[in-house]
C-alpha cells in the first residue's frame, strides 16, 4: 500500500455537551468551555476570577436543570453528542472511500470525546491525513478558529503528525441552502397552522467580537438572505433574530426574544422558529427556543407556536455533509 492508498480519517466536530446533567458535569463543561479565549476573549486577569468566583458557582446549577429536561436517560446523553454521532454513522455507511479508505469519526470540542483522543484514534488506525469537518456553518472564531486551535494544540505534542485539512464555512453554500429549504418547507407542510411570521435565530456573539473583525454576523445575515430568495419570502415574513446572548456586554441583535415579543405584542398569533445556524438540535435549540421563546410568545398574546429542528441527521443533513466531506476529502480519494 503506497502512502496515498493509507487510510484517511474524516472527523466531524460539534460543539459539545457535558457527561450528565448535574451541577458537577455542568460545571466542567462550563469551565472547559468559557475559559477558551476564543469563546470569552477578554483579559485573563479580568475574566478568570469572573468565572471561578462568580459564574461556576451561580450557573451550574439552573443549567443542569435545563439539561436534565431534554437528557437522554435511556443512552446517558444529551442530544447533541447522539444526533453528531449518528451523522458520522451516516456519513461512514455512504461509503466515501475511493483510491483510499476513509474512516469516519466524530469528535466534540468541549467534552467527550475530544478532538484530541480522536486524532490520537485516527493515527492508531493508520491515517497519516485527516480531514476536521467543523459542523459551522457560519465563521465565528469562537467556533471554528477554536476547531482549528485544539487540532494544532493536540498535533503540537506528537512528533509523527498527521496531514490536516480543516473544512470551510459554508454559509452560502448552494447545497446548505438547498438543505435548509427543504427541511423547511417539509416542516412547514407537516404543521396544522400556516405561519404569519417565520423567525431565523442564529446564535449571537458579543459585539465587541464582531467590532474587531469576525465575520460571522455578515455570513449569517447572507444565509438568511440566500434563504428568503430560495423560499420566497420577504424580509417581514422571514425575520432575522440572534439568541443565546450572555453576561452584561452588547450582543449582536435584534434579539430572538425582543423580537418574538414585538411580534406577539403586535398581534401576530401564528409563529415558527427556526435556527439555520445549529447543524444538530440542542440545549439551546429545544429548550431556549422550544421552550423559553415558546413560553414568551404565548404569554405576550400569541397562540400557535412550532420549532423547526435542525437538519441533524435527517436525509437533507446527510446530502449536506456528505457534499461537503467529499469536497474536502478531494484529492485524498
Amino acid at each position: 500500500m503506497t502512502s496515498l492508498e493509507t487510510p484517511v480519517g474524516l472527523l466531524i466536530v460539534n460543539l459539545g455537551t457535558p457527561d450528565a446533567p448535574d451541577a458537577a458535569s455542568v460545571r466542567r463543561y462550563l469551565a472547559e468551555f468559557l475559559s477558551d479565549p476564543r469563546v470569552v476573549d477578554l483579559p485573563r486577569f479580568l475574566w478568570l476570577p469572573i468565572l471561578y468566583g462568580i459564574v461556576l458557582n451561580t450557573r451550574p446549577k439552573k443549567s443542569a436543570h435545563a439539561y436534565e429536561t431534554i437528557w437522554n436517560h435511556d443512552i446517558g446523553e444529551g442530544p447533541l453528542k447522539t444526533i453528531t454521532r449518528g451523522q458520522a454513522e451516516k456519513l461512514a455507511a455512504l461509503g466515501l472511500s475511493g483510491k483510499a479508505p476513509v474512516i469516519v469519526d466524530y469528535a466534540l470540542r468541549y467534552g467527550a470525546p475530544s478532538i484530541a483522543t480522536q486524532i490520537d484514534a485516527l493515527m492508531a488506525k493508520g491515517c497519516a491525513r485527516i480531514v476536521l469537518l467543523p459542523l459551522y456553518p457560519q465563521y465565528a472564531a469562537s467556533t471554528n478558529a477554536s476547531v482549528a486551535d485544539a487540532a494544532f494544540a493536540a498535533l503540537k505534542r506528537l512528533r509523527h503528525q498527521p496531514a490536516l485539512r480543516i473544512g470551510a464555512p459554508y454559509f452560502d453554500d448552494p447545497a446548505y441552502i438547498e438543505a435548509l429549504t427543504a427541511r423547511i418547507t417539509r416542516d412547514l407542510a407537516a404543521l396544522d397552522f400556516e405561519p404569519e411570521v417565520i423567525v431565523a435565530s442564529f446564535h449571537g456573539l458579543p459585539q465587541a467580537q464582531i467590532d474587531r473583525g469576525d465575520p460571522y454576523r455578515g455570513h449569517c445575515e447572507e444565509t438568511w438572505r440566500l434563504l428568503r430568495v430560495k423560499l420566497g419570502m420577504g424580509e417581514e415574513k422571514l425575520r432575522l433574530s440572534f439568541q443565546s446572548r450572555f453576561g452584561p456586554a452588547k450582543w449582536i441583535g435584534p434579539y430572538t426574544s425582543e423580537v418574538v415579543e414585538e411580534l406577539a405584542t403586535s398581534g401576530v398569533k401564528r409563529l415558527a422558529i427556526v435556527a439555520p445556524g445549529f447543524s444538530a438540535d440542542c440545549l439551546e435549540t429545544i429548550e431556549e427556543l422550544g421552550v423559553q421563546i415558546r413560553d414568551l410568545f404565548v404569554q405576550k398574546g400569541g397562540e400557535k407556536f412550532a420549532r423547526l429542528s435542525c437538519l441533524n441527521d435527517t436525509d437533507e443533513g446527510m446530502a449536506l455533509i456528505e457534499t461537503l466531506a467529499k469536497r474536502e476529502l478531494s484529492g485524498w480519494i
